[in-house]
């Protein structure tokens, strides 16, 4: 069984300069919600991966979800909406470019804001995440 997933961009709301979808509706009839916690850019051997590298770092953290996703029976695709800490948003488009390639389509809702520190100062991004699964 697959979950309806429906994306809403109202004709009177600016469309998104990045990679999320301003509304996501789901429609889980049996399914489940799962809560993803912030991930940074480490690795399975807990090292911090891309130091001073957004893009590497982004890249990371979006392997790091897809991992968890996968353990939970899902795939990035049942990612319904994000938040995203930053610690410099004027990386806003190098963060957007790797975004694109794990959300190709009908990206989830998404809010990134920035942040003065994460928990480890080398980690430049955090990201975590809702997934409805069928």
């Amino acid at each position: 069984m697959n979950v309806k997933k429906q994306i809403v961009q109202p004709d009177t709301v600016a469309k998104p300069g990045g990679v999320w979808s301003p509304a996501v509706v789901v429609y889980p009839q049996g399914g489940r919600i799962v809560f993803v916690s912030g991930f940074t850019s480490r690795d399975a051997s807990g090292a911090v991966v891309g130091v001073h590298d957004i893009r590497a770092q982004t890249r990371q953290v979006c392997e790091n979800l897809r991992k968890t996703m996968q353990a939970c029976g899902g795939d990035l695709k049942d990612i319904v909406s994000v938040t995203v800490f930053v610690r410099d948003i004027t990386q806003f488009a190098a963060i957007h470019e790797v975004r694109q390639e794990y959300f190709p389509v009908d990206p989830p809702a998404s809010t990134m804001v920035e942040v003065s520190r994460l928990v480890d100062e080398r980690s430049l991004i955090e990201i975590n995440a809702v997934a409805v699964l069928p």
